[in-house]
């Protein structure tokens, strides 16, 4: 599969970039895809939450009434679960919801998700550049050159980090900046047009190559 190399007005270079098959070619593994994204969000999940079982609540245990001839079931403590402000049974405590995937597997999962984007044509080349200073309107007119700022989601792939434009792509929500380091395969699968500059394809077809 070849791109156009695009300037920043989105004009053609007439230059062209064979993209390689071991990582936009390959099958697509879904259950892959679907383990690295998992492990993603599963990753996003702080895990603080907390409630209180009957040995932390700070309540009497006096015996509330006698054993028996009250007609009602027994009764030793304030703190029992069947009481108003009393333990909860079985409740929610910190944990971590990460799990293990094996390295391989996600790198097949990067790779499915690069070969889904190559295969819909949501891929698009643009040369490198740089801004003089982190200012969003200079990188709407790039978005708005490259016909890319139509309300959709548009993942940037640098070469290295630019702090100039990650700072001007950090209002927009729909935009997001990564280095080949960083891709992960919920934001391949979760972005409409994956926009790679010259230099992010050639680190991240070093990435990949170096990988296998």
């Amino acid at each position: 599969m070849e791109l156009s190399v695009l300037t920043i007005k989105g004009e053609d270079t007439g230059r062209k970039v064979t993209l390689s098959d071991a990582i936009f070619g390959v099958e697509p593994n879904e259950h892959a895809m679907y383990l690295d994204v998992k492990l993603y969000l599963a990753n996003q999940r702080q895990g603080t939450h907390k409630s209180k079982e009957r040995a932390e609540i700070a309540r009497t245990t006096k015996k509330l009434k006698k054993q028996k001839g009250t007609g009602g079931a027994r009764a030793g403590s304030m703190k029992s679960p069947v009481f108003i402000g009393g333990g909860r049974v079985f409740g929610p405590k910190p944990r971590d919801y990460g799990f293990k995937v094996n390295k391989k597997t996600k790198q097949l999962a990067r790779l499915s998700a690069l070969s889904v984007l190559a295969r819909e044509n949501r891929l698009a080349l643009v040369e490198n550049f740089s801004l003089e200073g982190p200012k969003t309107k200079d990188f709407v007119n790039i978005l708005t050159g490259l016909n890319l700022n139509t309300g959709k989601k548009t993942l940037l792939v640098t070469g290295s980090v630019d702090k100039n434009v990650v700072l001007s792509a950090r209002n927009l929500q729909k935009v997001k900046v990564a280095v080949p380091t960083a891709l992960n395969t919920h934001d391949l699968l979760n972005t409409d047009t994956l926009l790679l500059s010259e230099a992010g394809l050639e680190t991240l077809t070093q990435l990949y190559t170096a990988a296998e």
